[in-house]
């Protein structure tokens, strides 16, 4: 088993959503020596670092710089992988391959010439417009990402594949990952997120409408997983020293209704939710239903329960969104869910 309180952890995109929320785990656990590298730019994630504790802080450019120049960085035995553009509608190619696929295959090729464990960030979006079988044992060459962001992750788990590196490390597939500290996210924030915003600032929210007779308004399906769940199976995959690719998402599909009551319920407001027209582009790459197949992650022995989806929105709007706080090493796994208000 690979222990994670042994060595220095680096973490890449660290003040990101799953960067920072990795932290916050490690620290829940009296893990301390990180090395975060990132980016920083005009957003406010930097404030995602202040309750968290670790070793120091690098240019995400550096920490490729200096790695290839053989700088050591201590005793590095994992390398947490989170950092890209993540931004689905992106169109500067040359940006997306340089910063997602050249910049992973560099630095997966030195943490492994370094014996160290490498977990990094691919992507669910990578299945394209798939509906079915979300499986991480498919054949990568049947995939067909709807966008470049999703190309360039799929490039390197095909590089990986290729090379017999996914032999020597482990690719994670997150699904609909939502909770604290992807404020800064702009338009690629979660739904709970922006209906939160919505709902605080006109009562209501906005879902789209259905264009396809066999889903009603609203009930359109995603895995949405909260990203405490998502730490805990990633931690989970990093110390089984589990090789390959993996689903990281709920196994359950639930509607976009289910999604957003909890919303009101948390803010003991009634529930008022508005239909709109879908934008013409967008209705024919538009998924109706996903589904993580996490059977994979089952087999690696991850028997853990999934936090139900309405209490996960509870907790993140009760003890986040409402006190515009991060995530801090105190805070609890998950908690208790409240009762429905009277």
């Amino acid at each position: 088993m690979h222990e994670l309180d042994r060595g220095r952890i680096i973490i890449t995109g660290g003040a990101g959503l799953i960067g920072s929320a990795a932290i916050w785990a490690l620290n829940r656990r009296g893990i301390d020596d990180i090395l975060i590298a990132d980016r920083s730019d005009s957003s406010e994630k930097w404030r995602h670092l202040v309750p968290l504790r670790f070793a120091d802080y690098i240019d995400a450019d550096d920490l490729e710089r200096r790695a290839g120049s053989g700088t050591s960085f201590g005793d590095v035995r994992t390398v947490f992988h989170f950092g890209a553009c993540s931004s689905t509608t992106e169109n500067d190619a040359d940006y997306l391959l340089r910063n997602n696929y050249e910049y992973t295959k560099n630095l997966a090729r030195w943490a492994v010439e370094q014996g160290a464990r490498l977990v990094y960030a691919s992507s669910a979006a990578t299945y394209g417009a798939l509906e079915n079988d979300l499986s991480d044992e498919i054949d990568l060459q049947k995939l067909r990402p709807l966008n470049m962001y999703a190309y360039s992750k799929h490039l390197f788990d095909l590089y990986a594949q290729r090379t017999g590196l996914d032999q020597h490390i482990c690719g994670l597939k997150y699904f609909n990952v939502f909770g604290p500290n992807e404020d800064h996210k702009g338009e690629m924030r979660s739904v709970v997120l922006k209906a939160y915003e919505q709902i605080r600032q006109f009562g209501s929210v906005r879902l789209f409408k259905s264009y396809r007779p066999e889903y009603r308004d609203g009930e359109q399906q995603r895995d949405f997983i909260y990203v405490k769940d998502a730490i805990d199976m990633t931690l989970h995959l990093a110390e089984s020293e589990a090789t390959g690719l993996f689903n990281i998402g709920s196994g359950t599909a639930h509607t976009w209704l289910e999604l957003v009551r909890p919303i009101f319920r948390a803010l003991e407001l009634r529930e008022r939710v508005e239909f709109i027209e879908m934008p013409e582009h967008l209705r024919e790459k538009y998924q109706y239903y996903t589904c993580a197949r996490i059977a994979r992650l089952r087999s690696t022995g991850y028997d853990r329960p999934i936090t139900p989806l309405a209490d996960a929105v509870i907790d993140y709007v009760t003890n986040y969104l409402v006190s515009a706080r991060p995530l801090e090493p105190a805070d609890a796994a998950i908690a208790p869910p409240l009762k429905a208000p009277s």
